[in-house]
């Protein structure tokens, strides 16, 4: 009995001592500081970053935009300027067919028959004129107006109305050579190659053939 009472003391010092130990080594723990109270949600990082690839897409798509825009206006313009000259019209001198604020297009070429219509380069301005004869052919107009091409009267079923017009040479007249007759198609008030001041049209005043007005939409016409 004695026995077992010595063994409950050792036991309880035993006990006594490693609070003692613990206690001891709890009091060197320093003390975890405290976490913040929210950390970035792993949502929010995934909306920054799509909004991140957007902005990128978006700016890649703008680029090709604008640069596939530079590309056709730059093929636009050289098709204007070199095959395709679109122009304006000024002035009554090709009514009915064509009246002030139609546009054209013309197209360049290297042949040209009577009846065809065509723009030419007159003191800096560019001219609309239908194209009466050749090279060598002789014109001769009568006092009513009326258009002979090699003693052949000419059908002109465009012209509303006959007239002599402003027409200072001298009849019958030859078309001189790599030169073509020109007459507006409102006789008379179109200055042409009836006057001296306008005259023959050579091959490099010429800028092209009308094929179409492409404006105002109700005069689409196709010449």
């Amino acid at each position: 009995m004695a026995e077992q009472k010595n063994q409950i003391k050792r036991i309880k010092q035993d006990l006594s001592k490693t609070k003692k130990r613990l206690e001891k080594v709890q009091s060197r723990i320093k003390p975890v500081p405290h976490a913040p109270d929210s950390l970035p949600e792993v949502e929010v990082l995934e909306g920054e970053l799509k909004r991140e690839q957007h902005l990128r897409k978006y700016r890649s798509v703008l680029r090709s935009t604008v640069y596939a825009l530079i590309t056709v206006t730059a093929v636009a313009v050289l098709i204007a300027t070199l095959l395709l000259p679109v122009l304006q019209i000024y002035g009554s001198s090709m009514s009915p067919i064509l009246n002030e604020g139609n546009i054209v297009l013309s197209l360049k070429n290297s042949s040209w028959e009577p009846g065809d219509i065509i723009a030419f380069y007159y003191n800096n301005k560019i001219l609309v004129k239908r194209v009466i004869a050749g090279p060598g052919d002789w014109v001769d107009i009568d006092e009513n107006g009326v258009v002979y091409v090699n003693n052949e009267k000419l059908n002109e079923p465009y012209l509303k109305e006959h007239a002599k017009g402003d027409c200072n040479i001298k009849l019958p007249y030859q078309v001189p050579d790599s030169r073509l007759f020109v007459m507006g198609d409102h006789r008379s008030v179109s200055i042409d190659s009836r006057n001296t001041a306008i005259g023959c049209v050579a091959d490099e005043q010429i800028v092209g053939k009308l094929v179409c007005c492409i404006w105002p939409l109700t005069s689409i016409t196709f010449f």
